[in-house]
């Protein structure tokens, strides 16, 4: 699994759990729609930790707890 994988993942599975959608995570976050859809699908590759950070406030955590998942402890960023 790619980082840009894990990440995707990460944020698919959070919102399941919290019955959200990506549209309204955009909003808690105060990002565009089309930001986190590309992150999801795999366009964007390597988010940045600003946008991290964004994401990891609409759902209502730190940043690092938002990236403590065992996924990303095994995950090979794409120019590996």
């Amino acid at each position: 699994m790619t980082y840009a994988e894990a990440i995707a993942k990460r944020i698919i599975v959070l919102c399941k759990e919290r019955d959200i959608t990506i549209n309204k995570l955009a909003t808690l976050s105060g990002m565009k729609q089309s930001t986190l859809e590309n992150i999801v699908k795999g366009t964007t590759k390597s988010p940045g930790l600003r946008t991290l950070h964004r994401i990891s406030q609409g759902f209502n955590m730190t940043v690092s707890y938002f990236l403590d998942f065992p996924e990303l402890n095994t995950a090979q960023f794409d120019d590996e």
